[in-house]
């Protein structure tokens, strides 16, 4: 079957929107035609690495309705309306993703194992979650990878209680996720940290309670002041070397003692090849740091975001800022990579 997509192909150069072929479904992979795509900064990291094989195909968080299902694929049928996520629904052990789509262009195979970026998309069925009729087809394509990330960070990796204390670095999509499910599970404070006052007021309408600009301050300094201490726990949302050092230190301290625990700093941003930390903030603080790769059950978390939205509770509207098509993927990018976005963009189809 024909269909369009956008073609990573090669480092440095624009993505090209072109006509791709796509086979017949495998035993275990589903087609689903996409309504819409979420515009992820982990593409953006794709696209500046000049390891990344090309030509490929990208994206990972997307919404639509199940075409084609494989014979193998038990939990889907035609007419469904699912995610496609990067999550598997069933947890592999390590960095291990699906083998690539299938999908060819100019008579060449394309690298990519999910994506969305596309009008259509065969994806392993692992990757496809169906989710309730009558989720709207714009806002829930961003649960499958920003909402997940953020929101699973902080309800299954750090297990947030009432009144407990969070920093979250950085206020993008996964960031305000992070920031918004801290709200619903009732943690206080929450504090926002970033480089751009609008963006740092703009997640005060997701629950932040305090904020930091840490390109004015020492937002070590300010948050240890502003909680007499430290916050139960910080996380990263932005990935950059500074930021991984800065959400351990600015959780509290714990001590000598069988129960004497510090606080918890949490790493969902993609990270770089290093970092420096002082020993002694896990030794003699008695301070934990931990990732957090996707934590979300995707059968039963999915449905559950929706609902929080439907409720009033998770504005997946408000999150959404900017919207763009296909053939506006290039200028979404650049708006992403310079900071032109405050929330979380999606492509249209």
């Amino acid at each position: 079957m024909k269909s369009r997509a956008a073609i990573h192909v090669g480092h440095g150069k624009e993505l090209v929107v072109d006509e791709v072929n796509i086979p017949d479904p495998q035993p275990d992979q589903v087609v689903v035609k996409l309504y819409s795509s979420g515009v992820c900064a982990s593409q953006l990291h794709q696209m500046h690495n000049p390891d990344t094989p090309t030509p490929g195909l990208l994206g990972h968080e997307g919404f639509g309705v199940v075409t084609q299902v494989g014979v193998g694929v038990t939990h889907l049928k035609e007419g469904d309306a699912a995610i496609v996520t990067w999550v598997p629904r069933e947890p592999v052990q390590g960095r291990w993703r699906a083998p690539a789509a299938g999908v060819t262009w100019q008579e060449e195979k394309l690298e990519g194992s999910t994506y969305t970026w596309g009008e259509d998309a065969i994806v392993w069925g692992g990757y496809v979650v169906k989710v309730e009729d009558d989720s709207p087809r714009d806002l829930s394509s961003i649960v499958g990878c920003a909402v997940l990330t953020g929101a699973g960070a902080v309800t299954h990796t750090a297990k947030v209680r009432p009144e407990e204390s969070v920093a979250v670095f950085g206020v993008g999509g996964v960031g305000l996720s992070a920031i918004q499910m801290a709200a619903v599970v009732n943690a206080y404070p929450i504090i926002a940290i970033d480089i751009d006052d609008e963006k740092l007021e703009f997640a005060k309408q997701f629950g932040a309670t305090h904020t930091v600009n840490s390109s004015k301050v020492d937002p070590i300094e300010a948050i240890i002041e502003m909680t007499n201490g430290g916050v139960d726990y910080a996380f990263d949302t932005v990935g950059l070397r500074i930021t991984n050092e800065q959400i351990l230190p600015v959780t509290k301290s714990g001590g000598s003692g069988a129960d004497n625990i510090g606080g918890m700093a949490v790493l969902v941003g993609m990270p770089g090849p290093e970092m420096t930390l002082w020993p002694g903030h896990f030794m003699f603080h008695q301070r934990q740091y931990r990732g957090s790769l996707g934590a979300t059950y995707p059968d039963k978390d999915f449905n559950m975001y929706l609902r929080l939205y439907k409720e009033g509770k998770f504005p997946l509207d408000k999150l959404i800022t900017k919207r763009y098509k296909l053939d506006d993927i290039n200028e979404a990018c650049d708006d992403l990579n310079s900071g032109k976005i405050l929330g979380r963009a999606i492509l249209e189809y």
